[in-house]
């Protein structure tokens, strides 16, 4: 009998796409975890977040780096937000779970998920063809976040830099998402 090896292998891994000024690309061994803040003891999480991160989890639609500059906390609502940070194994979760101590719900999101990060002079340019939302400077400031739906499908959409997105959206339908993107740049460049 054969003798057969698997290896787990992101759906966009590898991407990295030039379009004139503007760049596409997955992020490598990008790591995303769910925080659920239990129903009557948010103030216990929020104190165990700021001591594993040294940064207050912001407000929804808000994100920010951790006091290291390595993780980045994203607000998703009221008792909801996802830890992102780089991670090459597969045991994400319990590395978020072990810095907060046992306090909130967290879950492996990792593979549900897939990055593109979105960079360049014209990335606005490029949203603004498949993006609903207002992301012009003064509605949309480094570090805001927003859920929305881009060529139909759920984009989680998050300001990193001046000219920097980073796009999370299923990995189910990462094909297609990452061709919605090549196209709205080829169509600026």
């Amino acid at each position: 009998m054969a003798d057969y090896t698997l290896t787990a292998t992101p759906p966009l891994a590898g991407v990295d796409r030039s379009f004139g000024d503007l760049s596409l690309k997955a992020p490598a061994d990008l790591a995303l975890v769910s925080i659920a803040l239990p129903l009557g003891a948010e103030d216990k999480v929020l104190k165990a977040i700021k001591t594993a991160y040294g940064a207050e989890l912001p407000d929804a639609g808000k994100s920010v780096l951790s006091k290291d500059g390595t993780v980045r906390l994203v607000r998703l609502g009221a008792d909801q937000a996802m830890v992102i940070f780089t991670h090459a194994t597969p045991d994400a979760e319990p590395t978020v779970q072990a810095k907060l101590k046992g306090t909130a719900y967290t879950t492996d999101q990792t593979d549900v998920w897939v990055g593109l990060e979105l960079s360049g002079p014209t990335s606005r340019d490029a949203l603004h063809r498949i993006c609903p939302l207002d992301i012009h400077p003064d509605a949309f400031a480094v570090n805001d976040s927003a859920r929305t739906v881009m060529e139909h499908l759920g984009t989680l959409l998050i300001r990193t830099g001046d000219d920097t997105y980073l796009l999370l959206s299923a990995s189910s339908s990462a094909k297609s998402f990452l061709h919605a993107m090549e196209t709205s740049a080829q169509n600026i460049s």
